[in-house]
């Protein structure tokens, strides 16, 4: 498995396709294999995907100790390092969106252009999900089959109706969901810094080309979120999607990845 060593934790990673580097950060508690294939296959034609597992997460190194976002971005710029990337598309969706916004504000000369999914700005500005949906997100994992925990997780990432009409993708995603799930104590790791998470106002003087997308069916990180960044960021483009929920990437692969590229190519400020 391809790793490099980082911030003192090794990070397992994957490199597809050729183009400009697109460097792209995932969720809470999720790795690579969350990714769903049908919307990497659109970047993969255009772009190199740079995908790895956080620290905790997946096939990379559980760390044992504290950490912040802070720390998860600098993880990042670190693989870029060992990777000989200086500049890269930052794409970051939930708690990997709140990753990307660090490295944007800490690091601005290694982004060309950032997109931000299903993501929020931190404690006090976001809008909170329902008090189910934070009692779900924060209960103790300890003890729970891995079956129990991606089952109820599953209801946090898609809409309802999607479950429903799709149960062979929802199994297919399970499946892959359970290849390398996240250890209780590293998800409560990821969870305490996303809790200590704020980027605020710093947000209006970032000066990065910004593409923010969000579903409208986002019950884990409301849609509402979206538009907040979006009116902090200085000409931030923002883009909607109906009936997509906190996973718009599985909800809706093609139309996101085609938003995704179509602002990548054409959008120069």
């Amino acid at each position: 498995m391809p790793r490099k060593l980082v911030n003192g934790a090794e990070l397992y990673y994957e490199i597809h396709g050729d183009g400009e580097p697109i460097v792209m950060i995932m969720g809470l508690s999720a790795n690579i294999d969350w990714w769903t294939p049908e919307f990497l296959e659109e970047l993969e034609r255009r772009y190199k995907t740079i995908l790895f597992d956080n620290r905790d997460a997946g096939r990379s190194d559980n760390v044992e100790k504290k950490y912040q976002i802070e720390d998860l971005a600098k993880d990042t710029i670190k693989l870029m390092d060992q990777l000989d990337i200086d500049r890269a598309h930052i794409l970051g969706i939930s708690m990997g969106g709140m990753v990307a916004q660090e490295i944007a504000l800490n690091y601005p000369e290694r982004v060309k252009k950032l997109v931000l999914a299903s993501t929020n700005l931190g404690n006090p500005k976001s809008i909170l999900p329902s008090g189910k949906v934070l009692n779900m997100l924060m209960k103790d994992r300890e003890g729970r089959s891995n079956e129990e925990i991606i089952d109820e997780f599953i209801s946090l990432l898609f809409a309802n109706d999607f479950i429903d009409e799709n149960p062979e993708f929802i199994k297919k995603t399970k499946k892959r969901m359970m290849k390398a799930p996240i250890k209780p104590d590293a998800y409560q790791r990821q969870l305490n810094a996303i809790l200590k998470f704020k980027t605020g106002r710093r947000l209006k003087g970032l000066n990065i080309p910004t593409l923010v997308i969000h579903g409208k069916k986002d019950i884990l990180l409301p849609p509402e979120n979206g538009e907040i960044i979006a009116d902090l960021i200085p000409n931030a483009n923002l883009k909607l999607f109906e009936g997509a929920g906190h996973s718009l990437f599985s909800h809706i692969p093609k139309k996101t990845s085609k938003t995704i590229i179509e602002y990548l190519e054409n959008h120069n400020n």
